[in-house]
């Protein structure tokens, strides 16, 4: 059986020098130190256009190359941090999914108690008009109650699912950091 490769695309991102790819406000050392938001966005975005089995080759042109070869810390620090995005995107899908249990049982609870008051009305008020415009409202209520866990499990998870895999992919990207030729 001939099993398929997924795709390896390549990103490059050009800067004039090294300091550019991390975020200046962060003092810890270059390999735990967050990415500047602009290269973070730039990566990011260029990543998240291909499908999300996508593998990378990040190719990273620096105009004043440093002395010695940065190569291995630049893979070192963008692998930690997409790595951390990854676990902070599982996260924050285990979190969603929490909300979105406690929103369920939240709008049962509510949807039953506005179909039992309706139940009530509509066996006991039949012909009154404003106690059948409760009723209905009681139902609509009810049902609308329930928009948000519904939101959740059908829409909400996907796109957490979606960019987790890619930043657990660019984070492990092949990367090789080259001086800009003249």
């Amino acid at each position: 059986m001939n099993k398929k490769h997924p795709p390896v695309h390549q990103i490059e991102l050009r800067i004039v020098k090294l300091s550019e790819l991390f975020n200046s406000m962060d003092p810890t050392p270059f390999h735990h130190r967050n990415l500047d938001t602009d290269a973070e966005e730039f990566l990011e975005s260029w990543a998240l256009e291909f499908p999300q089995g996508s593998h990378f080759k990040i190719i990273i042109h620096i105009e004043q190359m440093p002395q010695e070869n940065p190569t291995a810390l630049v893979t070192e620090a963008i692998h930690n941090y997409f790595e951390y995005k990854s676990v902070r995107s599982k996260l924050n899908l285990h979190q969603l999914l929490l909300e979105g249990r406690i929103s369920l049982l939240i709008g049962l609870g509510f949807l039953t108690m506005c179909l039992l008051g309706a139940d009530i009305l509509a066996a006991n008020f039949a012909n009154n008009t404003f106690l059948r415009l409760l009723k209905e409202s009681l139902l609509i209520g009810g049902w609308v109650a329930m928009w948000r866990p519904m939101q959740i499990f059908l829409y909400g998870w996907w796109p957490i699912v979606r960019k987790g895999k890619i930043y657990h992919n660019l984070g492990r990207a092949i990367v090789h950091v080259v001086p800009v030729k003249s």
